[in-house]
């Protein structure tokens, strides 16, 4: 039996962690280990770790890392020969560990998602969805759960909020990407593994219940800016020249569209400020493109992205 490492990042979510560390708890896959990273919480989350769950391995760093640094920092300090990433405000089935598990035996699969649902049932996400514009969605995002997504299959990606890694293949492509610090890290490590010719299979039975946007904040200031920084750099980052050249009048469409848009909820000055540190960026991202792993053809990867986008994340 494999050991699975479980890596929890925390932002001053005391108010989340106990549904989420007392699901682990009660998990049927039994060789395993949490370790909860914290960012810096100054909502006394440490302390109520060390007190309720002294089984749980607690990081504490100095500073708030992001989603981004944090798993890292898990991963960092994990022993399992696989890595499960989960939100800090999820609760998850007690099958989850050892359902997600299962496909792994097959060792050109290098991710696992979990069917993540919404409180009221509604789905969250079943994978992750690109479009060449750069932006991504939750496949399945809002809809009524009819079991339309219960069959078990191949995607593209898997959301990180409640996904399982091959530590192999991360030591192979690297960790998270941490200028991300959050959103879209996801779907970079994901474009990552599929140049380096990891699959990544679909698991509806492993349920992961989420509260969403629960630390960031739906709409907030925060995922405004990370969202819309994010998807300049993630193309640019990762994209084959001449797919990202041709792709320009979608990508700046997607980015000049958004401005009147945020500027008319109030947030033009957020949603300015991310794409002046996005283009600041550029240069970065684009040097990032020669540490790419690249083993399988463009085609390969290719086919997974879309025109259009809908539902986007970002």
């Amino acid at each position: 039996m494999p050991k699975i490492s479980v890596v929890v990042v925390n932002f001053n979510g005391k108010r989340f962690l106990d549904d989420c560390l007392l699901s682990l708890a009660a998990q049927t896959y039994r060789d395993y280990e949490v370790i909860v990273v914290d960012n810096a919480s100054q909502d006394g989350s440490v302390e109520h770790i060390r007190s309720r769950f002294p089984w749980a391995r607690i990081v504490a760093n100095k500073v708030n890392l992001g989603s981004t640094g944090g798993n890292n920092s898990g991963i960092r300090a994990a022993s399992g020969e696989f890595i499960v990433t989960l939100n800090n405000d999820t609760r998850v089935e007690k099958d989850f560990l050892e359902l997600l598990i299962g496909p792994m035996s097959d060792q050109s699969i290098g991710i696992c998602g979990s069917k993540m649902v919404y409180p009221d049932g509604r789905i969250n996400s079943t994978g992750l969805c690109l479009s060449r514009s750069g932006a991504s969605w939750d496949r399945g995002a809002s809809e009524d759960d009819r079991g339309q997504y219960n069959r078990q299959e191949e995607i593209f990606g898997a959301c990180a909020g409640a996904a399982l890694f091959r530590s192999k293949m991360l030591h192979e492509i690297g960790l998270f990407d941490q200028d991300f610090f959050i959103f879209m890290e996801d779907i970079d490590l994901t474009l990552r593994a599929r140049y380096a010719g990891w699959r990544c299979v679909y698991v509806p039975g492993a349920i992961a219940h989420h509260l969403h946007g629960a630390t960031a904040g739906v709409g907030s200031d925060l995922a405004i800016y990370y969202g819309n920084r994010n998807i300049m750099w993630l193309p640019a980052k990762n994209y084959p020249l001449p797919f990202l050249i041709a792709s320009l009048p979608w990508i700046l469409g997607r980015n000049l569209m958004v401005l009147p848009y945020y500027a008319l909820k109030g947030k033009g000055r957020v949603v300015l400020k991310a794409k002046w540190d996005g283009l600041m960026g550029l240069p970065g991202m684009l040097a990032k493109r020669k540490t790419i792993i690249r083993k399988v053809p463009w085609s390969e990867v290719r086919r997974y992205i879309s025109t259009w986008a809908s539902s986007r994340r970002a």
